[in-house]
């Protein structure tokens, strides 16, 4: 069986590191707030190119505490793809804010720039890009629309470590980014984490009182917090990892190549990327009008595939009060999505296998 992501051995590239790093927490005595964490959000934010970086305990919290970080609340609409993972909408409910979904461009997937602006109201305080699958935004609209209507862009990036637009890193391109470390992400944690990117210094040091039950200084709480840490064995990891993270989105990028030269297959659309450096491959998503055949076929060849995501987040029981939405470029991407396999670990005689079976495939 050829797994969809493996990641063990992902992780086993790295065992000697990490067990050495993990041996320094236990030895260190500190496991919270400590060396591991301060080195990783420094390292982290040099990365990404921002003044400051926030470890915290996953990326639903991240996204949440942005918004929380800003104030926004009851009657306040903050714009988001339609298409998206549903953290990025569960924060936006979460904090009593409206989510406002817009159509994305089924060319990269991202919320289209163009069909933004028809959704602005009095009411609107920000836009969420979600940088999907990997690919980074377009933002040069976006800037100008967030100027024009003195908006604020909140960067939902767990899914596009390292990708880059116009020179700027995915962290960088808004007021605020969201991290997910989930296991199976290009930087992975060995459990959950996240993580928090920002050049606003207020922001940042309300964002980490926020995360820390709204205290600045111990037993004093200036605001009503959450307990949201990062804790210093997946910092010590993902410091790690880090060092790693543009080579293996390079071995992603050749792994894309690979595929879109060689799928040859005409029921299947393949997905591109505007610039090199644009996409960093988090998945490989093609789309066919045959999706549940063809995810059965590679089935029975012994090649797992996976949906990212098979039901949109406005036909959800969670969000029966958005069912009435009219979004058909969103429902046609969430019908029609595959993702193939692909990690830095794979081989090319599985690639090779995983191109000959879909080539074969017919209806």
């Amino acid at each position: 069986m050829i797994k969809f992501l493996d990641l063990h051995k992902i992780n086993e590239q790295h065992r000697d590191s990490i067990e050495k790093r993990l041996q320094d927490v236990l030895d260190s005595g500190w496991y919270l707030q400590g060396e591991q964490n301060a080195l990783f959000a420094r390292h982290f934010a040099q990365y990404c190119q921002t003044e400051y970086a926030l470890g915290v305990a996953n990326g639903l919290d991240a996204l949440n505490l942005i918004i929380r970080g800003y104030g926004f609340g009851i009657g306040d609409e903050i714009i988001v793809p339609a298409n998206t993972y549903i953290a990025s909408i569960l924060a936006i409910s979460q904090n009593n804010c409206t989510p406002v979904l817009v159509e994305p461009d089924i060319s990269t997937y991202n919320i289209n720039p163009l069909a933004i602006e028809e959704k602005i109201t009095a009411q609107t305080k920000a836009i969420m890009v979600v940088h999907l699958y990997g690919q980074a935004t377009q933002m040069e609209h976006i800037w100008e629309l967030a100027k024009k209507y003195k908006l604020k862009i909140i960067e939902d990036s767990a899914q596009a470590h390292g990708a880059k637009y116009k020179g700027l890193r995915v962290g960088n391109l808004g007021n605020a980014s969201a991290f997910s470390f989930y296991p199976g992400k290009n930087l992975g944690a060995l459990g959950d984490a996240g993580a928090i990117t920002t050049n606003d210094v207020q922001l940042f040091e309300k964002i980490r009182a926020l995360a820390n039950y709204g205290s600045e200084c111990k037993y004093q709480h200036i605001y009503k917090g959450v307990n949201s840490r990062l804790d210093e064995m997946q910092a010590a990891i993902l410091d790690v990892k880090l060092a790693y993270l543009d080579e293996e989105n390079e071995r992603r990028r050749e792994i894309s190549r690979y595929y879109q030269d060689n799928i040859k297959n005409p029921l299947l659309i393949l997905p591109r990327a505007y610039e090199k450096e644009s996409h960093v491959w988090h998945v490989f998503v093609v789309r066919t009008e045959h999706r549940d055949a063809l995810q059965k076929y590679l089935e029975s060849k012994q090649i797992q595939t996976n949906i990212h995501y098979p039901t949109a987040p406005h036909k959800q029981a969670a969000y029966k009060e958005l069912a009435h939405l009219k979004l058909p470029i969103t429902e046609k991407i969430h019908r029609e999505v595959l993702s193939l396999p692909i990690s830095p670990v794979m081989s090319m005689e599985e690639l090779s296998y995983i191109v000959t079976c879909i080539n074969e495939f017919s209806v």
